[in-house]
């Protein structure tokens, strides 16, 4: 399939992604199909290999950094196609070389996306068709996580502390819903200071806290307090309270081991 995607005008090359490519998948995985293409897409090749009833989103049309793509079956296999611009990838690397990232919102990503994903696809993706060597030339410069990337990430851990704040005074009001929201936040800032500070590359909010408990830089248990934390946060003000002086403990412990 990879082979007779980059037969399909504008696809560049095709890498094998998700749990599939590194090693983790389950017997039911999804088979994830990253399709790098440059400039215009050929929409109509693409869903004539797809098949009929297969909808083909265009670029944009699962939202600004998840571009588009499909799901498949394939003899009752899901396999899911996702698009990715090549020359937009690699302006983000370049970004993640100098320290610099940004993060936007996206469906499916509740925490948001961390642009540097791109680049981590690549580092942690196989290369299944790649007529030019583009793929895989940017695959072996993405091997080695950018210092700058890591301390910026890292160094970002001050929102963390930030949110922590803000939730007390939505513990005040009994707001449980904004408190669960910045604690929710700063678990994911955290998470992915975590990842940076062991040069990981943290692809999604999926899993990441099952990685991150047992980095190097996690404080004790931070896994067991995380779950705690967000599992049931309470509902009147002193609960909301108790949750909120257990997250600062944690967020000021976690900022002390990066």
């Amino acid at each position: 399939m990879a082979h007779r995607l980059t037969g399909v005008p504008g696809v560049a090359g095709v890498m094998l992604g998700g749990s599939r490519a590194r090693g983790e998948h389950r017997p039911g995985s999804d088979w994830d199909l990253g399709i790098y293409y440059r400039g215009e897409l050929d929409l109509a090749s693409l869903r004539a290999l797809a098949g009929p009833g297969v909808d083909v989103s265009a670029p944009g049309g699962w939202g600004p950094w998840v571009d588009g793509g499909a799901w498949l079956r394939v003899g009752g296999t899901a396999v899911d196609w996702i698009l990715r611009d090549l020359d937009r990838v690699g302006r983000v690397w370049e970004e993640c070389r100098e320290g610099r990232y940004e993060v936007g919102v996206q469906a499916g990503h509740p925490l948001g996306f961390w642009s540097p994903c791109y680049a981590g696809e690549v580092a942690l993706g196989q290369v299944l068709a790649d007529p030019s060597g583009e793929l895989t030339e940017l695959r072996r410069r993405t091997a080695d996580y950018p210092e700058p990337l890591r301390e910026a990430l890292t160094a970002a851990a001050w929102e963390a502390e930030f949110l922590v704040e803000g939730a007390a005074k939505g513990a005040d009001r009994a707001d449980a819903l904004y408190v669960s929201l910045c604690l929710s936040r700063a678990v994911g800032v955290l998470v992915q200071a975590l990842f940076a500070a062991d040069r990981r590359w943290c692809l999604n909010e999926k899993g990441a806290l099952a990685v991150a408990e047992t980095l190097p830089a996690a404080p004790a248990g931070f896994g067991r307090r995380v779950r705690a934390l967000l599992g049931a946060p309470g509902a009147a003000p002193e609960e909301l309270k108790a949750t909120v002086s257990a997250a600062r403990t944690l967020v000021a412990e976690t900022r002390a081991g990066l």
